[in-house]
């Protein structure tokens, strides 16, 4: 269950009469227990409360009391041995009338009137598996908000199926965006009277809601006239209450879809919420959910949280901001200054969905303005920042009317806070009519068209909600001399997940300037469109875009383009997870980049972790490194033996067997054994998988085919190859018992390293086996190389590396020898060294062998790797690391970083270091 099923369900728990006997159970279910989980806790198979109440290991401990004992059974909960046995999180005490609570991990707690529980839904959100954060917890309006919109909008194209169509989408869209403006203005005086839109709906509409949507229209007649013209257009009397509203917002179409009893008692229902409330930086992304099918499954789940929307924000330009107002002081002439900059700033989001970014960045402007105002002794002064400042593109409508709404709302909020509520109201309407988000494609437009470097000319407009007037051309942002920031989080879309569409994106973007951008990520072209952006206009972006835009192949291709003509990297975020509510959801792993052509070396920052640190230069890969790309090499670059692709069969599976397969084959012919050799792939060496496969030599094979099934799999082979398109296949044809690529063959024994393999794990895959084991070219092999080879591949320092220069498959870490073994940056190893590594290999594959038959999947899982195992390892990387710098790593980005620096010297020293080192900028 999502955060919005879960509150609709807590909600209609609280409204049922009090039962306390089912109370626990029904609580429980509401949370998404299974019915077998509570058929089991009613039967006590699995409650060990010893208060009578209801006991869930790991998770709650719930005690339904008499009344007037709220506080003294929660106090009875929290000393009760069941409840720490259990290692229950949460208990609960409740009369019915009382409701009392308390986190045991955090010591927070909860105490309200029962009726008003649902309103702390957040706090019990862990019982459900979504690990939250403050902001999000503090947010059960916006998630109550958009679960009551979602349930009117899918009544409503139930009742109006026509408007769920293409066509009629962005009129459904329109017509949410303008009841959201109704809601809120109602609770908020901005219309006169208390709840006077959703009272005037209920007061004019008919029981039967028959003429429901013929009431609306004409308040949105009233909002779109001016008082003085309502006589002419013959807007009633009881209209005459609404305000004129203006800004295009109920301009265009007034249909309204119709209404069902249903439909009409959710939006009063809606508009009985307290939408004082409503935080636009997260409603906005919550509500574009209810109208995208394909989001609704997770809706309330999908939106940007403002710690991370900040940690682009704050080095982007707010950190500065708040540190000149720190220098500014009392001193009036230099706070002057910096307000007068201030409203010279220009935020740009070329991807901004329902404007999350802008809003924040809006709302910590106007917070640090209303510090200058105060020290200036000018509280009460009107904002100078304007909205216009802070610009949009969206490619969906209804984001794209949701920011400019969101926006809207963020400044009568922040007018309220700052200067009052008279204030605010009059200024607030009516709204202006300057469209500030874009409605159209990032990256096929030119973004100077909608965010010019000076002046005042908007060369490009799209239609929207709001209905501006595409010839409008001058929107005054007083912006001569100011500052660009973009920012923004774009869609992702590895190269294999893209559409026809976005793949045409990036082609027409990319052109011959890029030969190999198919292999981009789709948020590349926001990296290219935002790099073109500041060689025609100075500026500094920052994105989010995911890790693998800042390793592998991906470097090379995208940066080397990037980083040219005085362009770098001023801060950057090593990788870290982009989490959201979702359950179970570990988010994905991301970094954040800034680029400018602005910033000196001394501004230059990396964050990792919770560390920062102030740097020289920071390489395409965010390291403190100079601008360096790490590209194939044939051979190794330390002194290292060859490693090559496993044997590939190209046999229709002919050739291979299972485990079952080859033990019938050589029971019925036992010198069949001499042609079956263990095959072994990723899968096989992880996973521990058997299977086997024919391995004749050219001698062997008159007496091979003497076995039937033999000769008929050989057979099978010929055609199969025969009739492939393949010209290199179809050579093979006439020996049909050889690989048509042989990797090679072992004289004593066989290191195999798994071609790609899970990110939760510590260390790479990587195995020893005898002369027989046949490697295939889903895996890579070193044959007969020097057994401390395992200690290189089996270490932290050749993950990191490998992470960082092969990037990977998905999120898995993807293998190669090219690029990652031959590349790494080893060392000259003395005698000593190798006899050292040689040692900590023995032991890790002793240790291994101590817990057989478990696989590599069962031993290198990080919950419950064999502590033998895990010491082995430790051991190993401190006799590594040892040799690299005389004591261990304190992180892996001290590792990367001496990993670079003896890469550079590698390359140098091999004559090819001016092909791969761009200087530093």
């Amino acid at each position: 269950m999502n955060a919005v099923e879960i509150e609709e369900a807590i909600s209609a728990l609280a409204e049922l009469p009090f039962d306390g006997g089912e109370f626990p159970f029904a609580f429980l279910q509401a949370f998404g227990n299974k019915d077998a989980t509570i058929k089991r806790l009613r039967a006590g198979a699995s409650n060990s409360s010893d208060l009578g109440g209801v006991l869930q290991r790991n998770h709650i401990h719930i005690a339904v009391c008499v009344p007037g004992a709220a506080t003294a059974a929660l106090a009875a909960l929290k000393v009760s041995p069941a409840t720490t046995k259990a290692k229950a999180r949460f208990i609960l005490a409740t009369d019915g009338v009382a409701f009392e609570a308390e986190d045991l991990d955090t010591g927070e707690t909860v105490a309200c009137t029962y009726a008003d529980f649902p309103n702390h839904f957040g706090f019990f959100l862990p019982l459900a598996g979504i690990t939250t954060v403050k902001q999000v917890r503090e947010s059960s309006f916006d998630i109550r908000a958009t679960g009551r919109l979602n349930r009117l909008y899918v009544e409503l194209l139930k009742d109006n199926p026509d408007w769920g169509a293409a066509d009629r989408r962005p009129d459904m869209n329109h017509f949410m965006a303008r009841l959201i403006f109704c809601f809120f203005a109602e609770s908020t005086d901005i219309f006169f009277g208390d709840d006077l839109f959703t009272a005037t709906v209920a007061q004019m509409g008919a029981k039967d809601s028959s003429n429901t949507h013929e009431v609306i229209g004409t308040l949105f007649r009233a909002m779109n006239t001016k008082i003085e013209d309502r006589a002419a257009a013959n807007i009633p009397r009881w209209a005459d209450a609404f305000p004129y509203v203006n800004g295009g917002l109920f301009s265009g179409s007034m249909d309204v879809p119709r209404f069902s009893r249903i439909a009409r008692s959710y939006l009063i229902h809606i508009g009985g919420l307290d939408w004082k409330k409503i935080n636009p930086d997260i409603f906005g992304s919550m509500i574009q959910a209810v109208a995208e099918d394909e989001e609704r499954g997770a809706l309330g789940m999908h939106y940007t949280s403002v710690p991370n929307i900040l940690k682009v924000l704050n080095p982007l330009f707010l950190d500065d901001l708040r540190a000149r107002l720190d220098e500014a002081g009392d001193n009036p002439r230099m706070l002057l200054n910096l307000r007068k900059r201030m409203s010279r700033i220009r935020v740009f989001d070329p991807a901004c969905g329902s404007g999350n970014f802008l809003v924040i960045a809006y709302k910590q402007m106007r917070e640090i303005e209303a510090t200058i105002n105060s020290r200036r002794g000018e509280p009460d002064r009107r904002s100078e920042i304007p909205l216009t400042n802070f610009r949009g593109i969206e490619l969906r409508s209804f984001p794209a009317e949701i920011a400019r709404l969101a926006l809207i709302i963020a400044e009568y909020q922040c007018d309220v806070l700052y200067r009052g509520q008279k204030e605010a109201l009059r200024d607030f309407l009516p709204l202006d009519a300057e469209n500030w988000i874009t409605c159209d494609n990032a990256l096929r437009l030119d973004w100077l068209s909608v965010c010019p470097p000076t002046g005042t000319g908007v060369k490009h407009q799209a239609d929207d909600l709001f209905h501006t007037p595409l010839d409008q051309a001058q929107i005054d942002f007083v912006n001569e001399g100011g500052e660009t920031y973009i920012c923004g989080n774009p869609p992702y879309y590895g190269s294999r997940k893209q559409t026809k569409h976005q793949k045409d994106d990036l082609l027409q973007l990319c052109g011959k300037r890029i030969p190999k951008w198919k292999s981009l990520d789709y948020v590349a072209g926001w990296f290219l469109k935002g790099k073109d952006y500041i060689e025609r206009q100075p500026a500094t972006f920052a994105f989010v875009c995911t890790s693998s835009n800042c390793e592998g192949l991906q470097v090379s291709v995208l940066w080397k383009e990037i980083l040219q003509g005085g362009i770098h990297i001023t801060f950057a975020y090593r990788p870290f997870k982009w989490a959201n509510l979702a359950t179970n959801n570990a988010g994905v792993t991301v970094n954040i980049v800034g680029v400018s052509n602005l910033v000196s070396r001394s501004d230059r920052k990396i964050f990792d972790g919770g560390q920062v640190r102030s740097v020289n230069n920071i390489s395409p890969y965010l390291l403190s490194t100079s601008n360096i790309f790490v590209d194939t090499s044939p051979k190794p670059l330390s002194q290292l033996s060859p490693m090559i692709t496993g044997s590939m069969p190209r046999d229709g599976g002919h050739l291979i067997l299972s485990f079952d397969e080859a033990a019938e084959l050589t029971h019925a012919h036992p010198h069949a054994a001499d042609f079956i050799r263990p095959y072994v792939g990723t899968d096989e060496l992880i996973k521990g998988n058997q299977r086997q496969c024919l391995w004749i030599e050219d001698d062997q094979l008159s007496v091979a085919t003497t076995v039937p099934y033999i000769a008929n799999r050989l057979e099978k082979v010929r055609l199969m190859r025969t009739e492939s398109p393949l010209d290199s296949t179809q050579e093979f044809a006439d020996r049909p018992h050889r690989f048509v690529y042989l990797a090679g063959q072992s004289r004593s024994h066989t290191i195999g390293v798994g071609g790609v393999s899970s990110e939760s794990r510590e260390y790479l895959p990587v195995a020893l086996f005898d002369k027989r084991a046949v490697l295939s070219n889903l895996a890579y092999a070193l044959y007969d190389a020097p057994v401390f080879s395992i200690a290189l591949i089996a270490s932290r320092l050749h993950l990191v590396w490998i992470a960082t220069v092969c990037g990977k498959l998905e999120t898995r870490y993807r293998y190669s020898n090219t690029l990652g073994w031959n590349t790494f940056p080893v060392p000259t190893l003395t005698e000593k060294n190798k006899a050292d590594l040689t040692r900590c290999v023995e032991d890790i594959l002793l240790a291994r062998e101590a817990h057989f038959p478990a696989t590599i999947a069962d031993l290198y899982d990080p919950d419950n790797m064999p502590p033998d195992l895990r010491e082995a390892h430790e051991r190993n990387d401190e006799v590594l690391e040892r040799i690299y710098i005389g004591r261990r790593f304190r992180n892996d980005t001290e590792r990367l970083e001496k990993l670079f620096e003896l890469y550079t010297k590698m390359t140098a020293e091999a004559g090819v270091g001016k092909k791969r080192k761009v200087s530093a900028a």
